[in-house]
């Protein structure tokens, strides 16, 4: 592990201080005195600056290796992760009524989706280690960026997943290879399993709500729209929640370049979860604390009903002075095509949640028409095909003759963009 620039890790809860590489979680708090990774702000302050960034070719993740813990000897065999495209979304502003609307587009990478950040730390960290497996549990996006890059460096990948998991995710890992397990049981009973098996068998936790320097990945997609935006940052960014480490990331990403003095302005972060699923929100609304929710909603990679790390993603929202929001399945579903209508982007349910969630905090006047903001899209569409199609539809059956279709064309009305 890679600890020159690393100082020691702190728990979010009692504050005390461990060496690096000693725990994952609080020895004196348990599971849930998740530990956050402390870096030495003003060594790394020498190596990067906006003149070294704007001269380093490396347009991936690893432009960022001053704050990340890991060795760099295996970062160039990698799959290229990260420095995805951040696109000005003109249509959708229009259709929103909103100042400047602009789109973080994560699907882009290897596996799809966001969850590859993530993913290369943990792979990078067990060959560091030199543990022989990778594992964790996953509704599926997570499962199958593990698998990717596992794949990639010839590491074996155990993973498992709830029966509820996507049959495109599903697909995805057993392509890539690993060693998959369909969980009878939520997601909660899917991560006590990948616990237990992944202490008896000694693999590497993959498992970002307990693993401190998982959230180190997932931060680098901030510091691109901090960079991609000319180190000016928006007003909001918004981003779909399930365990929490997501949103945790961005405000890592929002902290160590305040720190480092490459940003001056804190963006506000909105927390979107479904309505079929939200114990942020509920938890957010009430004013008491984090409570188990049901797992009912079409977007599965937020469906998690008891966060692992909720401490992180709560401060996320707090220190911005953001938002939470839940929106109904029929709204996500309303975004999936809006996206794909207007901007030419295929999301998977949990990624178009932001967009709803955007749309229902103009809404309520909790993002004003004059601000500025940032949607992370964190997972392509393809890998959910039941609910895509649940969003559109099916299209109609023409016979093979040019006057059937003449006729069928001119029944049809045109169909309104939403």
């Amino acid at each position: 592990m890679n600890t020159h620039f690393m100082k020691h890790l702190e728990c979010v809860l009692c504050k005390k201080t461990y060496p690096i590489g000693a725990y994952f979680t609080c020895p004196s708090c348990g599971e849930k005195g998740i530990l956050d990774v402390v870096y030495d702000y003003e060594t790394i302050k020498k190596f990067m600056t906006k003149d070294t960034l704007k001269q380093d070719d490396d347009h991936s993740m690893f432009r960022y290796r001053y704050l990340l813990p890991v060795q760099t000897d295996h970062m160039k065999d990698m799959l290229k992760i990260g420095w995805t495209p951040f696109y000005r979304a003109h249509r959708l502003e229009t259709y929103l009524g909103l100042r400047k609307l602009f789109i973080k587009d994560e699907s882009v990478n290897p596996s799809g989706s966001l969850k590859d950040r993530a993913s290369a730390i943990a792979v990078l960290q067990a060959i560091d280690q030199g543990v022989n497996a990778v594992s964790c549990s996953s509704t599926g996006n997570a499962a199958s960026s593990l698998a990717c890059h596992a794949a990639r460096m010839g590491i074996p990948a155990y993973i498992f997943v709830p029966k509820r998991a996507p049959i495109g995710k599903v697909n995805q890992l057993l392509l890539y290879g690993a060693h998959v397990t369909l969980v009878d049981g939520d997601y909660n009973q899917t991560y006590q399993l990948s616990k237990e098996a992944i202490e008896h068998f000694g693999w590497y936790n993959r498992n970002a709500a307990v693993n401190p320097y998982l959230v180190e990945g997932k931060k680098t997609v901030g510091y691109e729209i901090f960079e991609q935006k000319d180190f000016r940052p928006t007003d909001w960014i918004a981003v779909s929640v399930g365990d929490g480490c997501t949103i945790a990331g961005i405000y890592k990403a929002i902290y160590d370049f305040k720190k480092l003095g490459l940003i001056h302005k804190i963006p506000k972060l909105l927390g979107v979860q479904s309505e079929g699923c939200a114990p942020f929100v509920e938890a957010y609304l009430s004013q008491s604390p984090l409570k188990k929710a049901e797992e009912h909603t079409i977007a599965d990679s937020i469906a998690v009903g008891v966060p692992r790390n909720p401490i992180k993603a709560i401060h996320a929202v707090e220190k911005t002075h953001g938002a939470w929001i839940a929106v109904p399945d029929e709204k996500i579903l309303e975004a999936m095509r809006l996206l794909g209508t207007h901007e030419g982007l295929c999301a998977e349910p949990a990624s178009a949640a932001a967009l709803a969630g955007i749309k229902e905090a103009l809404k309520q006047g909790i993002i004003k028409p004059s601000e500025s903001v940032v949607m992370i899209h964190t997972g392509h569409g393809l890998k959910d095909p039941v609910n895509a199609q649940k969003a559109v539809g099916s299209p109609p059956l023409c016979s093979p003759e040019l006057n059937a279709f003449i006729k069928q064309h001119e029944s049809l009305k045109e169909t309104p963009h939403d």
